[in-house]
């Protein structure tokens, strides 16, 4: 079945459907991981967005039952080079195609990445619709440039889970600091890294008050992942600043974000965002470099941030944007990045320790 990606500045790409068929909006961004895309598929930050791979062959291992990131698709749709229709890997239970079917998710192959790449890379990411039911180019065009886009809408509230439950997936692990996570989209790998690391994890809706999460009696709070612009979501922003001085605090990407507004600075829209397992950055302490996984499309402006309460820590050596801070006198930090990896490089992995550590000191 044929199938078209059109861009809102006119830019037209053909290609054949694969998964889904139907039509669908979403802002287009390229990931550059060379593989981990069932990962991607499943990280609730794509919600809103549809995703081109730029490594050329996708769906050579399948899909398996382990490597999901949530419990289910949330991206717009998917965009690839050459879809494999033949999955070799002994853990696969299901090819690509299938499971985009699945989770009604739109899939096109056969478009030039690189060239898709490169028109993301100098013109910014940009408002987009895949069809396979409507193929008038000019129609397309249309559609796309009326479509919502990203900027002022809260996507949270639509990969949020409905009610609280505790995350339990590592008996043996001990459990001794309770932690309670506010879901704006989460990562499994993130609760994992916090069971891991001797924490007892409690999955709170993003509307939760901050009356509601100290009456849980945490030791800390973990402000988890999500899409889409972090001004959007106030309510989350209101509850963090009411418990920064409760609560050892934690946050990741669209966290670190919020918590960033909730000390009082502001979030700006990049040029094309970081989407990808291989995005340098600095640790201005150590002077250290970690490969970082990242997938983000806002980010902290440091200009607009209190420097007689908050540090940076950490930089993109790619671009000097923000990637880490943390509070001088309360036990609070955050990063940009995705230290739970998944998939991606292990390098920041020991953040979670060091948040361990905070509520070690803070008991």
């Amino acid at each position: 079945m044929k199938a078209i990606l059109a861009l809102e500045d006119g830019k037209i790409f053909h290609g054949k459907s694969f998964g889904a068929s139907g039509e669908s909006y979403g802002e287009v961004v390229f990931n550059t991981g060379m593989t981990g895309y069932q990962e991607v598929i499943t990280d609730p930050s794509y919600k809103g967005q549809i995703v081109a791979m730029t490594y050329p062959l996708i769906g050579n291992y399948g899909i398996n039952n382990e490597d999901g990131e949530s419990r289910k698709s949330f991206l717009e749709g998917f965009v690839v080079k050459e879809y494999s229709k033949v999955a070799s890997n002994w853990r696969s239970v299901k090819s690509l195609g299938d499971y985009l079917k699945e989770n009604n998710v739109l899939g096109i192959e056969g478009v030039d990445t690189r060239e898709l790449t490169l028109h993301i890379r100098q013109l910014g990411a940009m408002k987009a619709v895949l069809s396979t039911i409507d193929l008038d180019e000019q129609s397309l065009v249309r559609k796309a440039k009326g479509s919502k886009g990203l900027i002022g809408v809260d996507l949270v509230k639509e990969v949020s889970i409905d009610e609280k439950y505790n995350w339990k997936q590592n008996a043996k692990a001990k459990k001794l600091f309770k932690v309670v996570v506010i879901d704006c989209g989460v990562k499994y790998n993130i609760l994992r890294q916090l069971e891991a690391s001797g924490c007892q994890v409690i999955v709170v809706p993003a509307s939760t008050t901050s009356g509601e999460i100290m009456k849980m009696k945490p030791d800390g709070l973990f402000l988890s992942n999500g899409p889409g612009d972090p001004a959007a979501v106030d309510y989350v922003v209101n509850t963090t600043r009411k418990l920064l001085d409760k609560l050892p605090i934690f946050g990741i990407c669209l966290g670190h974000q919020m918590l960033g507004q909730a000390f009082g600075a502001k979030t700006f829209k990049l040029k094309f965002g970081h989407h990808g397992s291989n995005h340098p950055v600095k640790d201005l302490k150590t002077g250290k470099v970690a490969i970082t996984v990242q997938n983000h499309g806002f980010c902290v402006d440091m200009e607009t941030l209190n420097k007689k309460d908050v540090e940076i820590t950490h930089i993109n050596l790619n671009d000097n944007t923000l990637e880490g801070m943390r509070h001088k006198k309360l036990p609070i930090f955050s990063v940009q990045y995705h230290p739970e990896a998944a998939p991606g490089p292990h390098d920041a992995a020991y953040l979670f320790k060091d948040f361990v550590k905070l509520m070690k000191k803070n008991a």
